[in-house]
């Protein structure tokens, strides 16, 4: 059986280097540098289109136990990272062009990889590997969203997240509208003198930049207006949207509120919760900043900050295995951001799992699913979750494991918790590897 991966980025380099160091001959294509994207210009492999940082390298850090579990599934871009490194206090951060040339001398030289670059405007024959990011080109798009029956999904905006431990419940409360729905969101109330304070730092706090390809769809797409964008068409134009307050009475002083934040699950768990309507596109400080100004949210935790810009995704909980077939036709996989995971390393970690598992589904294998405790195994299950509806993109983040038995308090608990998340995720992995 011939074994095709489309896509050279991150999660297609580690998914050709998992299958080839397996013994199995495999053929990566990539179409730069014949066309680019818009967000792309070396022809090298693996190229960081955004930041140069891969995050923090400490292992009781999501980013640092996600590379740490990486490495021990074999990773190719960890040590190729590691080689590349720059100073960048506690982060791993590389010299990207170094990184990407020396990822792609890597693949090129390994015997059991035939690297081309072409253009994939069909699926292959064969087993199959699909990661070809979140700008798919349009000749590829269209044949996926045949295959897939819908269209990959036009992600502009998504709103931040925070842990429900996080949560102060001194102010918020659990409640929906008029009562009905029972306890599905978290209400965070406002007095007038808090919301307009909160509204005068959200109208004046400071954007990101977009590129000008994302300008052009954010035009198309009236639906991703920013929360600051509305709010800036009127004092009370958020207050009657998203934050209006109808329809719910705040039990701590038994009155409606004058404006109110709702947070809504993000998983079955309730770990997770989104801020209901506060797609933004504010730097990522300023949303720390002025977010934590909302009552109830003064110590939350984010564990992914809003964004915008143009991204294709699948409606992974819908079409995907934990292996990440594709639940309709098993020789195909994706991987990579298009399947709903969000940063480098993330997607190169998925690129992994689906490498890993089409060489186990090619020797008449069992699937390699990662258990929920690790943090690659929390990622897939999160984004392959059938219960899961309307995914939003999802990066590293503690808040995704199974909450621990214990507590840990003082000035050095949250550390611990870290470590101890760690530690048990890393003593799952090595199980499931010793058994595997």
């Amino acid at each position: 059986m011939s074994i095709t991966v489309v896509g050279a980025g991150m999660a297609g380099c580690e998914a050709a280097w998992a299958i080839a160091e397996a013994g199995l001959p495999v053929t990566l294509c990539e179409m730069k540098p014949e066309k680019y994207s818009p967000a792309h210009h070396s022809p090298d492999f693996a190229e960081l289109v955004c930041s140069n940082s891969l995050k923090a390298s400490r292992i009781d850090s999501a980013a640092g136990l996600l590379k740490e579990e990486m490495r021990r599934l074999g990773s190719l871009l960890v040590p190729c990272a590691e080689q590349c490194a720059v100073e960048a206090g506690g982060a791993l951060a590389v010299d990207r062009e170094r990184f990407s040339a020396l990822v792609t001398e890597k693949i090129r030289s390994h015997p059991m990889i035939t690297a081309e670059q072409r253009e994939v405007s069909e699926i292959p024959d064969g087993a199959v590997i699909i990661a070809t990011g979140p700008l798919t080109s349009e000749a590829l798009h269209e044949p996926i969203a045949a295959l897939t029956g819908k269209p990959l999904y036009f992600y502009d905006a998504a709103a931040p997240i925070v842990t429900g431990e996080s949560v102060s419940m001194e102010r918020a409360f659990y409640a929906s509208r008029y009562g009905k729905g029972g306890e599905d969101y978290l209400n965070c109330p406002m007095t007038k003198e808090e919301y307009l304070a909160f509204y005068e730092a959200l109208i004046h706090a400071e954007s990101a930049p977009l590129h000008d390809f994302e300008k052009e769809a954010l035009r198309v797409y009236e639906g991703c207006m920013p929360v600051e964008v509305l709010a800036k068409r009127g004092e009370d134009a958020i207050r009657y949207g998203m934050m209006k307050p109808v329809g719910l009475t705040d039990p701590h002083t038994g009155k409606r509120p004058y404006a109110v934040v709702q947070l809504r699950r993000e998983n079955r768990e309730g770990t997770l919760w989104n801020l209901v309507g506060f797609q933004t596109n504010l730097k990522w400080g300023e949303q720390k900043r002025v977010f934590s100004m909302i009552p109830g949210l003064k110590h939350a935790e984010f564990v992914r900050y809003g964004v915008m810009h143009r991204n294709s995704f699948l409606d992974s909980p819908k079409l995907l295995n934990p292996d990440y077939s594709l639940r309709k036709e098993p020789r195909i996989r994706f991987a990579g951001q298009m399947t709903g995971v969000e940063g480098y390393m993330e997607s190169a970690g998925s690129g992994i799992l689906a490498g890993l598992n089409l060489v186990r589904a090619v020797k008449g294998q069992p699937p390699l699913i990662l258990p929920r405790e690790t943090m690659l195994g929390a990622l897939t299950a999160y984004i392959t979750d059938p219960y899961t509806v309307n995914l939003q993109p999802m990066g590293a983040n503690m808040g995704i494991l199974p909450m621990l038995n214990r507590k840990f308090r003082g000035r050095d608990g949250k550390q611990q918790k870290y470590q101890a998340y760690a530690d048990r995720a890393l003593a799952a992995l090595d199980t499931v590897l010793h058994t595997a």
